[in-house]
């Protein structure tokens, strides 16, 4: 059997075509075909979790397969929405479920959620309101005809450059989302869109004017690409996340260290602190192992673990993919030493799959254990 370090690395040289392979298995095209095919038709939560098939595939995708029995759960969650920073699922903290819910936004977005665009849908709603609080009748022709015009177009836009370019297709999105102040200085919109908003350090997300990360939420050519002003989190972004998913699940299958560098590499981006890493019990196994700590660190005081990792981790260097490539390296070769990839690899499940209670507090446990699938 190929060794840790070497299957790692056959993955990640070309993980298109890794990803390819994964979408070419016969079960996972007929899963994805039907997903493809029906989410668009589902207009509540109801619906949505009453498709098995289809629900089954969206929590994979968000890697929360293992939770796919606990709909009353779910449908808790998804009643809540994201837009409340106390609502349910922003208070686990298992942010996995809050990024499904993002997702899948039946509470903010309601019948629209599976395929609504913030780029089409969400502009033109903007700019139509902007109007009438402007004193303009909705019925108004013209208004009528610019909000027809933009829907017909914006969908041809596939990068900041032709979008910025357009002058009557960024006037309408910046008049949209309150900007029109800010018409004049294209330099510093391209630079906000240029930047995106995962990264809590980028331009748009540490203005302090809230217009600027709004507007590049609603246009993230750095996330989305050419599909930017087409997409919706629900149908192809879901569809790549369950492809990765897969390939990591299939790795898995084989050295349940491949797995591990897989989604560590996937996840190290997102990683702040020591408390990020602690909170997740694989990215936890990869760091202790990496820095060679004992597996029993884990039961020690969480601030004693976040000290012990922060003195020996620069988490900036998370964000620079050469010295996370360093990283992964040193982990593919640490867990070889102690698995030996000749040997039968152990059960994974206990580390992708939290348990149920891990982030819950007592209290919505009790509430979950009362739950029916209504959600009441």
């Amino acid at each position: 059997m190929i060794n840790t370090y070497m299957s790692y690395q056959l993955i990640t040289r070309d993980l298109a075509k890794s990803l390819d392979r994964v979408e070419a298995q016969p079960m996972v095209q007929r899963e994805t075909e039907y997903y493809l095919a029906n989410i668009g038709k589902v207009k509540s939560i109801e619906e949505f979790v009453a498709d098995d098939r289809l629900f089954r595939y969206a929590m994979k995708a968000h890697g929360l397969e293992d939770m796919a029995y606990a709909k009353a759960f779910m449908v808790k969650a998804l009643e809540g929405g994201v837009s409340d920073q106390n609502s349910f699922a922003n208070k686990l903290t298992d942010k996995r479920y809050a990024e499904f819910v993002r997702s899948y936004n039946f509470a903010a977005l309601g019948q629209e959620a599976t395929v609504y665009n913030a780029a089409l849908q969400g502009t033109v709603a903007k700019y139509t309101l902007a109007a009438v609080q402007a004193g303009v009748d909705p019925n108004n022709p013209v208004l009528k005809e610019h909000n027809e015009f933009y829907a017909a177009n914006i969908g041809k836009m596939k990068s900041i450059e032709e979008f910025v370019a357009n002058e009557t297709l960024f006037t309408y999105a910046m008049k949209a989302h309150g900007l029109t102040d800010m018409l004049g200085d294209k330099d510093l919109i391209i630079e906000m869109l240029e930047g995106g908003i995962d990264d809590p350090d980028s331009p748009a997300n540490k203005s302090v004017d809230e217009r600027f990360a709004q507007f590049v939420a609603a246009f993230n050519f750095v996330r989305y690409g050419e599909a930017t002003t087409t997409t919706n989190p629900a149908q192809q972004p879901a569809v790549d996340k369950f492809m990765r998913q897969t390939l990591e699940e299939d790795a898995g299958a084989q050295n349940e260290g491949v797995r591990l560098a897989l989604y560590f590499e996937r996840n190290a981006p997102k990683i702040k602190d020591a408390y990020s890493v602690l909170a997740d019990t694989a990215l936890a196994k990869v760091v202790r192992t990496a820095l060679g700590l004992p597996d029993s660190l884990a039961t020690a005081d969480i601030d004693r673990q976040a000290k012990l990792i922060s003195d020996r981790i620069d988490f900036a260097d998370f964000q620079d993919p050469e010295a996370l490539a360093k990283f992964m390296t040193r982990f593919t070769a640490m867990w070889e030493v102690a698995n030996q990839s000749t040997t039968t690899q152990s059960n994974l499940s206990v580390l992708f799959s939290q348990p149920i209670e891990y982030g819950i507090s007592p209290s919505v446990m009790l509430t979950l254990q009362g739950l029916k699938l209504g959600g009441s």
